[in-house]
């Protein structure tokens, strides 16, 4: 299946080598867990149950911890009537289609193929947003469908998320476990330990850097496919502005899913942590769409850069 979304292949690349070295990574991990614990088939059914579940149930897991739900096209028409014409556009299977009941202005996709796709938004988002405005942040949203990241990303992230569930496991073994085992098993434990701190923060590297490019390609496609890219750019504003003003600890609960939102929920710019970021700076944002707003002779919106 081709969608009419602009191939982007430097994208392809970047989601090949990362899914290489993950791999590699991955082979690895799971070779030092079966020496270290000597029991290849606990490794084999720890690994094989949280990988079924994260990926075959990515789309109920993220939906479960947004409070989000799918929508029947007489509850939200218009929000229907968007996703249903950019998908004629793009020649794509048409995804569930949800709403999360936050007043916190965002928007994800998941699922683990474009055939199995959810695209949610939230009331906030739906009550700040013009028609043109919304139907960017749907087309961002869809592109990430259309080139596969969305699975790439849900992939890739089951290494740490594996990795820092071993972490925690052997620290409270650490913690709670003393006195009660030999010195080996100590030692096993604290191999255990660096093996998966080392591990989780390779893969913690290696996410970032292909969710920054992969947002940048999504605002790219979505200016194309829809023409406006200055609609866009206006959303994007809009909403980082809005989330600025929400209060830290209402954005906690939303921060673990960053690397899935159409803008992080930090209510703020980074700083030098940018390059652990899930996104790219708003200004570099909002420079490619100033930068393809020229391109396409569209007049340039406010506070894009052209």
């Amino acid at each position: 299946m081709r969608s009419r979304f602009r191939s982007d292949r430097r994208l392809t690349v970047r989601m090949g080598l990362t899914l290489f070295l993950l791999g590699l990574l991955y082979v690895g991990f799971v070779a030092a867990l079966i020496v270290l614990l000597r029991s290849w088939v606990l490794v084999a059914v720890l690994v094989g149950a949280l990988f079924v579940a994260q990926f075959w149930f990515s789309d109920r897991i993220a939906l479960f911890a947004m409070r989000g739900r799918p929508v029947a096209r007489e509850e939200c028409p218009e929000l229907h009537a968007v996703v249903d014409r950019l998908c004629a556009i793009a020649d794509l299977p048409r995804p569930v289609v949800a709403v999360s009941e936050m007043d916190m202005p965002n928007a994800f996709a998941t699922g683990r193929s474009p055939d199995h796709a959810v695209v949610c938004v939230t009331t906030g988002l739906l009550r700040r947003l013009e028609p043109a405005e919304l139907e960017g942040v749907l087309a961002h949203e869809l592109s990430h469908v259309a080139h596969k990241d969305v699975a790439v990303i849900t992939v890739a992230s089951f290494l740490g998320v594996l990795a820092g569930l071993v972490v925690r496991f052997a620290f409270y073994s650490q913690i709670f476990g003393g006195g009660r085992r030999d010195q080996n098993t100590a030692i096993v434990l604290a191999a255990v330990l660096g093996v998966s701190v080392a591990v989780y923060a390779i893969s913690f590297v290696l996410i970032r850097a292909l969710s920054r490019y992969r947002e940048l390609a999504a605002d790219r496609a979505a200016a194309l496919l829809t023409g406006r890219p200055s609609a866009l750019a206006a959303a994007l504003t809009k909403v980082s502005g809005e989330i600025a003003r929400i209060p830290t600890k209402d954005l906690r609960t939303a921060q673990a899913f960053n690397a899935f939102f159409f803008t992080p929920a930090t209510g703020r710019e980074p700083g030098i942590e940018r390059f652990f970021s899930t996104h790219p700076t708003l200004r570099q944002r909002l420079e490619q769409l100033g930068r393809i707003s020229a391109e396409l002779g569209e007049p340039t919106a406010p506070g894009t850069a052209g």
